[in-house]
């Protein structure tokens, strides 16, 4: 996801409840003992990071585990990468989900990886030096991108972010005040594609209710805004397609201490992955984020029962 919102509280100590749960009845992974090699007795510390997103998913790979027998207690809302990859490595937390792009930067600065299959292959190397290893990625992305309103897609014949090159002189754009001066930003929009907007409207929101009015009411024509955002199917906005990886990969990625989860518990947690879609992730920020407030604990098991993989 994007850097901006990852960035804060980076001395914030680590607090939130410790919810301490007792095993409940196995659901359909199986029952977590340890004919896998593991055991039921040991206690799995899942982690999230300062926001919504990051709490949601917590939740469903805990709620997941549990339903398998496992004893898992809950560190929501550590803070940044800056403070939850330590707390994985100091034993803090055994388990915390990420995103992939953003993780890789954060371990190797040096790294050119933009695609997915890039960061996956360059990734594991990088955790095994910190003594981290990570599950299977979901499909799941919550990653920067240009999104345009429907009407301007349809009169400007807008499918990916290059077509806007034509439309340079009547481009006005609006987005965080990073996204001037980042390699992801208007230098990589103008290196990649050749696109360069007559106007850039700073809008310090990251993409939230500012941003989508100055979008939806003309004030530019294309905005950045997170691709999980549940403003984006709620006003039909058009993301752009991206197909030479300006934005890198963000997909979200289970990452864990090596050796700290067994065999059975590796398996719920890469079935959690294998269902886990960008969709899925937009809805549930609705439903948390939206009219209905439900609690990320609840909005994670309702997800986890969609799926079939809680009883």
């Amino acid at each position: 996801m994007g850097q901006s919102r990852l960035t804060a509280a980076i001395g914030a100590v680590i607090v939130g409840g410790l919810l301490l749960t007792s095993c409940s009845q196995p659901g359909s992974y199986g029952s977590g003992d340890s004919s896998d090699g593991g055991s039921s007795s040991t206690t799995i510390t899942v982690g999230s990071a300062n926001f919504t997103e990051s709490e949601i998913l917590a939740n469903i790979y805990a709620s997941a585990l549990k339903d398998s027998g496992y004893k898992v207690q809950e560190k929501l809302n550590i803070g940044s990468r800056e403070v939850y990859i330590p707390a994985l490595t100091d034993k803090s937390i055994d388990l915390i989900p990420d995103y992939s792009g953003n993780l890789l930067s954060y371990l190797d600065s040096s790294t050119t990886a933009r695609s997915a299959e890039e960061i996956n292959k360059a990734l594991p190397g990088s955790l095994e030096a910190k003594g981290l290893a990570m599950g299977t990625p979901a499909s799941a992305e919550d990653k920067d991108s240009v999104v345009v309103t429907s009407d301007t897609a349809s009169s400007w014949s807008l499918s990916s972010i290059g077509d806007l090159a034509s439309h340079n002189s009547e481009l006005s754009m609006g987005g965080a005040p990073e996204f001037k001066t980042r390699a992801v930003g208007l230098p990589g929009l103008k290196k990649n594609y050749g696109v360069v907007p007559s106007s850039f409207t700073t809008i310090a929101d990251g993409g939230g209710p500012a941003t989508v009015a100055a979008l939806k009411d003309g004030k530019v024509k294309a905005a950045n805004i997170y691709t999980t955002s549940p403003d984006i199917p709620a006003n039909n906005f058009v993301v752009l397609k991206d197909p030479k990886n300006n934005f890198p990969a963000q997909n979200v990625t289970p990452v864990f201490r090596d050796g700290v989860l067994d065999a059975k518990a590796l398996k719920v947690v890469n079935a959690v992955s294998a269902q886990l879609t960008t969709k899925d992730l937009t809805e549930l920020n609705s439903e948390v984020s939206g009219s209905s407030k439900m609690e990320p604990s609840a909005a994670a098991e309702k997800w986890l029962k969609s799926k079939g993989l809680a009883k």
